[in-house]
């Protein structure tokens, strides 16, 4: 068949009909796709040192997709909220009251998660109150106090602080003075068997350890592992996989890699690094710590160098320091990674910012997004 001029622009005008067609079929799939698999914005909460202009705890909306944040709204207004620890339904927040007489609060979201309602609050019968932690049953929860030097575990049941509590004291001191002059408990955790808690202590250098049966009762305290004179433990955390813990030490600028006996509760140290580059000699003192989820890479935080050191770990728990990456702030006391594991956000408590670092999976190397936020004496960052 010969094929006219009038044929050929029907030939024309219907590819043209069908090609508009697809790819506008095309653009609406790749509309409700993106739609589809664009992730949800995820809530963080935010602990302050009100002494500036924060009133408490405050809520924020982290997007994992690009690492912005937005939405900074007042959840909670309470003094010095300056650690705390949330229920595994999202439902409860137990917080500190950092001051010369700590409180312990408990707070529970209303129906549509705008505000924190306190719930309860004890005392927590001691100064300088700055740790807050629950067990894995959610039916303990234990503190430190910094200043008294002592540790409390109190009964919770339905988001309820009991008001009485286990107190055990510690007793000692190290050659860092004044930090030193007396005991200063800075951190409990619950080991993962539930059958310890673990008081990180860097006033007399020892990490403490008690048996908790299965009543909740507290044992006798026992040395888990004793650190170098002057090394100032103040956080500890676990290897996610392994029996492993790592202790971060604010004094000496060093984490410390140990085994850990599930059956004692006592440590053995492995390893021990410092998190500053070298020749570094200026005044700096850790805060931080955590470890990936893969169990690859710590994460460290360093106060006056203002970094975050990075480090590997070794299938024995040998550390070796990959990076000092800067916070672009002041200050980094505390910090957190993100759920998904491709961010890590830091709160700089003195230049009142807090801002994400992007975490390469493969190398757990960090890069600045350039996202960041503007709260005042951020100090403690949880999802």
């Amino acid at each position: 068949m010969k094929l006219t001029v009038k044929h050929l622009l029907f030939v024309i005008t219907l590819f043209s009909l069908i090609t508009s067609c697809n790819q506008k079929k095309s653009k609406i799939y790749t509309e409700i796709k993106e739609e589809i698999i664009k992730p949800e914005n995820i809530e963080l909460l935010v602990g302050t040192y009100t002494d500036g202009s924060s009133k408490g705890i405050y809520k924020l909306l982290f997007n994992p997709a690009d690492g912005s944040i937005e939405s900074k709204s007042l959840v909670a207004e309470i003094k010095n909220p300056s650690f705390f620890s949330i229920s595994k339904d999202k439902q409860f927040v137990y917080t500190v009251s950092e001051s010369d007489s700590g409180k312990v609060a408990s707070f529970q979201w209303n129906s549509d998660r705008t505000k924190l309602n306190l719930i309860s609050k004890v005392s927590s019968k001691g100064s300088g109150l700055c740790h807050a932690k629950i067990n894995n049953s959610e039916n303990l929860l234990a503190v430190a106090n910094y200043g008294s030097g002592n540790i409390l575990v109190y009964d919770i049941e339905n988001g309820i602080i009991k008001d009485s509590a286990q107190i055990r004291q510690h007793k000692g001191s190290g050659p860092v003075k004044p930090n030193q002059k007396s005991p200063h408990a800075h951190c409990t955790k619950f080991g993962s068997n539930g059958k310890f808690i673990y008081a990180v202590d860097l006033g007399i250098d020892q990490v403490v350890s008690y048996a908790i049966n299965k009543e909740g009762i507290l044992g006798k305290k026992q040395t888990a592992l004793s650190l170098k004179k002057g090394d100032g433990p103040r956080h500890l955390t676990f290897h996610p996989t392994k029996d492993m813990a790592f202790i971060i030490n604010e004094l000496s600028c060093t984490v410390t890699s140990a085994k850990v006996n599930q059956k004692t509760g006592i440590f053995e140290k492995i390893d021990q690094q410092s998190t500053l580059p070298e020749g570094y000699t200026k005044k700096s003192y850790c805060a931080d710590i955590h470890v990936s989820s893969s169990g690859k890479f710590l994460y460290a935080s360093n106060r006056g160098h203002n970094s975050i050191a990075v480090f590997s770990i070794s299938d024995e728990g040998k550390l070796k320091l990959l990076q000092t990456e800067f916070v672009h702030g002041d200050w980094p006391r505390n910090f957190t990674l993100s759920p998904d594991g491709n961010h890590l956000l830091v709160a700089n408590q003195k230049s009142d910012n807090i801002i994400v670092l992007s975490i390469n999976q493969e190398t757990g190397l960090l890069t600045f997004t350039g996202n960041e936020i503007k709260i005042s004496k951020p100090v403690c960052l949880k999802f």
